[in-house]
């Protein structure tokens, strides 16, 4: 197997392995369409909502195996052809975004689906477990610090290619399409917050952890 064949089923193994909709699945095993239900999204976080945490925890986790998954087959399968890492690297992210695009364009329900933020998850879990925990260091901490998910959400899409540029200085070594990879991530998240930016140097960002008061 040459390469490009590597590659190619690795994208091929992407898309069918995000495509699986296992929000929606678990839904109908419960007899809901949970597209009719909370945000009608078929992640995790809607799973959790209407189908609760016993089986929104492991749909979760299930979104995020299907991100992880094709990033594994893909380093195996890229590796055996005795490619460059470069080129290895560029399997797994090729991989990666496939996953995710198949989560949220699947072809199983009309090319509709999720967010991909599992997904996503599962996928810098298996390019780059140090940005993954980059991520999760920006997000914990400015979220306790500050009491803002969206701050939060942004200081992790921060943390990520951070992470990885450290991993890479001090390691003497630069992977130029790994650490792309964390950038691209990084300005698509901050992207995505604009309203939330807007809101915070508003000052009217909600915060978590606040109870509401009670009406009078």
């Amino acid at each position: 197997m040459t390469t490009t064949t590597a590659t190619l089923l690795s994208i091929a193994c992407g898309y069918l392995c995000g495509s699986v909709p296992f929000g929606y699945l678990a839904g109908r095993l419960k007899g809901i369409d949970i597209r009719q239900h909370g945000s009608g999204n078929i992640g995790a976080t809607n799973a959790i909502r209407v189908l609760g945490k016993g089986i929104g925890i492991p749909v979760f986790l299930l979104d995020m195996l299907k991100g992880w998954l094709p990033v594994w087959l893909a380093a195996g399968w890229i590796a055996q052809t005795g490619a460059a890492p470069e080129m290895i690297s560029l399997g797994k992210v090729l991989a990666g975004f496939a996953a995710v695009i198949g989560h949220m364009f699947t072809f199983w329900l009309g090319f509709k689906g999720g967010k991909g933020i599992a997904t996503t998850g599962g996928v810098l879990a298996g390019i780059s477990p140090v940005g993954m925990l980059g991520g999760w260091i920006g997000f914990l901490s400015f979220l306790f610090a500050f009491r803002y998910v969206s701050l939060g959400s942004i200081a992790a899409a921060v943390g990520v290619p951070t992470a990885m540029a450290l991993q890479m200085w001090r390691e003497g070594h630069w992977d130029f399409v790994l650490l792309g990879f964390g950038i691209v991530v990084m300005v698509l998240a901050i992207a995505r917050h604009r309203s939330n930016i807007q809101r915070l140097i508003a000052g009217t960002e909600s915060k978590a952890f606040t109870k509401k008061k009670p009406q009078p």
